[in-house]
């Protein structure tokens, strides 16, 4: 192990901290990435399922999903490495005005920042999604460059990709505190070994608060629970991601898609959120989410369900990441994921890789002023 004075640490080899570490390799920069499990992807990421969009409401979110959607579209034909991509697309339903009228609301802001997605009626959904319950159903929204991978092959890729870069990782190692001189940080201590370094880039996920306490800042960030599942394979059913934003006693949205091996791969939020970092399973979600699903799709009524899951979603008040430098001079954080760590990550990496260079564009401008820490947090993200 090189102990020699690291441009960059990075603290978590997750759905953030692995893709950063590539993109700062890329750039020449000597970059440690320290996590506590015995390997890249072993937090939050291995609990994601995999989905995949730039179709966010805002338009920091979108910049950086169609970037993440580039990264995964074109993974394999450029390093050879298999992830799962499954371009699918995402459409989500509206079985009522209410619903239906925020999409018209969204879609001319969502197309306005580059992202391909249009209203669809209930003709054109009963194509996409055959089967899916027409009865009340006026249409939604269809976004076809979105879709879906597999976080742990797509997470060992990036990492094998940065190792080939020279970017550096050690593994069952916990940061336990930052060595700071003046306004630095000068090292990073684990329960193993200290590492000088030039930078730090908090991306500890669920634990992003307190690594955050060691450089003396404290992040909005808050962990909620959520659950998902997957069944038994079968035959193509339907493209897309599935997401109904209605809320029901229980559950606020619930989203679905038909993985690349046929299993139906399924989640849902709950309302009122379970606060906490619990990952045991509760009885009453199978319950919830089936009703819900078989309602909006009836043709899965019989399929079986393999496993289930539990996983912790990092969240801020408006369901927005945080990007931004803060505390000590060289202190950066990537935290407050909301769930959507894998699928921004990609995006998120070459960002916050420009910005420790001192390289950034006009795009991620725009990305670090709508996601910055001291903004306001007061407008929740419609479609988070």
């Amino acid at each position: 192990m090189n102990r020699n004075n690291f441009d960059s640490v990075i603290i978590g080899a997750g759905s953030v901290g692995t893709p950063l570490a590539m993109s700062l390799a890329a750039k020449g920069v000597s970059v440690l990435c320290i996590d506590s499990a015995p390997s890249a992807g072993q937090g939050n990421n291995k609990c994601a399922i995999g989905g995949a969009r730039a179709t966010h409401s805002e338009p920091a979110k979108v910049a950086l999903g169609l970037r993440s959607l580039e990264v995964f579209r074109t993974w394999k034909e450029m390093y050879g490495d298999e992830i799962s991509w499954y371009q699918g697309g995402y459409t989500y339903v509206a079985y009522d005005e209410e619903t239906m009228n925020l999409f018209r609301g969204n879609v001319p802001l969502q197309q306005k920042a580059g992202l391909n997605i249009r209203l669809i009626d209930a003709g054109e959904m009963e194509n996409l999604v055959p089967g899916i319950n027409p009865e009340g159903l006026l249409g939604g929204t269809w976004s076809p460059f979105d879709g879906s991978a597999s976080p742990m092959q797509s997470c060992y890729a990036f990492g094998r990709r940065a190792e080939e870069l020279g970017a550096e990782f050690v593994f069952n190692e916990t940061v336990t505190g930052l060595g700071i001189d003046g306004n630095r940080v000068v090292s990073v201590t684990t329960d193993r070994d200290t590492y000088a370094c030039g930078a730090v880039v908090n991306c500890a996920g669920s634990f992003a608060v307190e690594a955050g306490r060691m450089a003396g800042i404290e992040l909005p960030v808050f962990p909620e629970s959520h659950e998902a599942g997957v069944t038994e394979p079968v035959e193509r059913l339907f493209d897309p991601m599935v997401v109904d934003i209605r809320k029901a006693p229980g559950s606020a949205n619930y989203y679905f898609y038909q993985h690349d091996t046929g299993q139906i791969v399924f989640c849902i939020t709950p309302d009122p959120p379970i606060p906490g970092t619990d990952i045991d399973e509760r009885s009453e979600f199978l319950p919830l989410v089936a009703a819900r699903m078989i309602d909006l799709y009836p043709r899965l009524a019989n399929l079986k369900v393999r496993r289930t899951w539990r996983g912790i979603y990092p969240m801020t008040l408006d369901g927005a990441p945080i990007l931004d430098r803060c505390g000590p001079d060289n202190y950066y954080v990537a935290v407050g994921m909301c769930g959507q760590g894998f699928m921004l990550g990609p995006g998120i990496g070459e960002v916050m890789a420009r910005f420790l260079t001192d390289e950034v564009n006009e795009t991620d401008k725009l990305v670090l002023n709508e996601l910055r820490l001291n903004r306001q947090f007061t407008s929740v993200e419609a479609l988070k």
